[in-house]
């Protein structure tokens, strides 16, 4: 049964597209099923829903940049027994966002520290959080660029105030002074108020190497740190070839 000219056109004015696109379907679904005007109208309304909150997920996911929709449902835990599995599905029950604690995930290169970062940053995300995915010479990078058009502020301000910021790859760079003051500032402004989850294959005592000034790193570190869960990867290489 196809819809009145004048339904279809309320539709579209109000933007509901998905009852616009199944509103054919529907009505002779009724019609042979005998359902009520309540039941039908539920069953638009509800497809209405399901499509903005996919629609929503989809737009922040493409915000927050993650490279790969990496989730954990798919991440190989049988081929990484560094890993806890257990470990990992508590930590995406999400309490630790809800409790502004950072997540520092540490070892060599291919044991899935960006992987399973990213898995939890999409289940954050599927549950409505805002979240960003930046490389860490990416950011710094735009930290060095900020300083140019002095806009240092306004990074600072739009990323501080994510509910979760994913620093992934942090390691050994060439950073001048101004831009560890940034990241310092950075870290200061987000402690104990938002979630940040770091992967790196530095342990902590290398810090100081990229980031110089021992000061500041002790006071970063110990922010870092505070409410924090450390995680140390030691496993083999999930990208070495599959016999």
């Amino acid at each position: 049964m196809k819809p009145s000219d004048e339904l279809e056109q309320l539709l579209k004015n109000l933007h509901l597209n998905r009852i616009l696109d199944i509103c054919s379907e529907q009505l002779d679904a009724a019609e042979k099923e005998d359902v009520s005007y309540s039941e039908l109208l539920t069953r638009l309304l509800r497809a209405q829903w399901h499509h903005r909150q996919e629609t929503a997920l989809a737009w922040r996911i493409k915000r927050a940049a993650l490279p790969e929709n990496w989730s954990l449902t798919s991440f190989p835990f049988a081929r990484q027994p560094g890993v806890s599995r257990k470990q990992i599905h508590t930590l995406a029950e999400l309490d630790f966002i809800a409790k502004a604690e950072n997540l520092v995930l540490v070892g060599p290169p291919g044991v899935g520290k960006t992987g399973l970062a990213s898995g939890l940053l999409l289940k954050a995300l599927e549950n409505g959080y805002r979240c960003q995915f930046i490389r860490a010479q990416d950011l710094f990078d735009q930290m060095y660029a900020s300083l140019a058009d002095r806009s240092s502020r306004q990074l600072l301000n739009r990323l501080s105030r994510l509910d979760v910021l994913l620093v992934d790859e942090l390691g050994y760079l060439t950073l001048k002074p101004e831009q560890s003051n940034i990241f310092f500032k950075l870290m200061e402004e987000r402690y104990h108020r938002h979630s940040t989850i770091i992967t790196t294959n530095l342990s902590y005592d290398e810090w100081g190497n990229f980031l110089g000034n021992p000061t500041m790193v002790d006071a970063l570190l110990s922010r870092v740190r505070h409410y924090c869960h450390t995680i140390r990867i030691d496993g083999p290489s999930l990208r070495d070839p599959q016999g």
